[in-house]
């Protein structure tokens, strides 16, 4: 694999907004980049490991989980093509990752050394800057997502916490009509929530007349009124 194969995927991603394909070539240069590509349910990062690159997803997508000593899992977010995780370990070098990184499908991964933004680039790019501002930006929209997902878990009912996702979803999407990235199981893991009881309130949310869905597609047949 050549790293040219992908670059009409960097640059639609964030991380190299506004910066042109021959200054993200020389970039690159300046990373350290390393591809990997990973099938179904392997594990591209574990908890404990030290980091100093992030990944950058450029085909596929990847489930940061967080497990317990007996194997419990919670899925904290989903990575999708063109978007980055790990850049908050790599930023913290010598702190070890209290999460895993997994492939849901076959993924190809683009790690990046983000501790060489913090020193001089012996190339003095003038964008070098540019991407220092670009990986704060995500750093800060990362902590809003997180921010998003507390809210929904912190809801009293499955009923409450599936209510307000699918709400955050539909606004995402300017949409009442969206797809969800997560299959049942994934879902459940995300909303820390029993599967069996997840589906079971999808169905009477279906059965009330608030929801239709088919899989991972879902329509919000009228409005949902805000949850106290």
């Amino acid at each position: 694999m050549k790293l040219t194969t992908y670059l009409p995927v960097l640059k639609k991603c964030f991380l190299f907004q506004g910066i042109s394909e021959k200054e993200i070539e020389t970039l690159l240069s300046c990373l350290s980049p390393q591809l990997k590509s990973c099938q179904k349910d392997a594990y591209l990062l574990r908890a404990g490991d030290f980091l100093k690159s992030a990944g950058l997803v450029l085909s596929g997508s990847v489930h940061i989980i967080q497990e317990d000593f007996w194997g419990n899992r919670s899925i904290i977010g989903n990575i999708k093509e063109g978007e980055l995780f790990g850049e908050t370990y790599a930023c913290l070098p010598h702190e070890p990752l209290a999460v895993s990184a997994v492939a849901p499908e076959p993924v190809v991964v683009l790690f990046l050394d983000i501790s060489r933004l913090f020193s001089t680039c012996s190339a003095t790019c003038s964008f070098h800057s540019r991407l220092i501002c670009n990986l704060l930006a995500l750093l800060a929209e990362k902590n809003r997502m997180l921010t998003k997902k507390i809210e929904h878990i912190s809801k009293k009912t499955t009923r409450e916490k599936l209510l307000s996702y699918l709400s955050t979803q539909a606004v995402t999407a300017r949409s009442p009509e969206f797809s969800i990235p997560f299959n049942r199981q994934q879902l459940a893991d995300y909303l820390a929530v029993d599967r069996s009881a997840m589906s079971a309130e999808l169905s009477r949310l279906q059965k009330d007349g608030l929801i239709t869905f088919s899989k991972n597609h879902f329509i919000l047949q009228s409005p949902i009124e805000p949850i106290l």
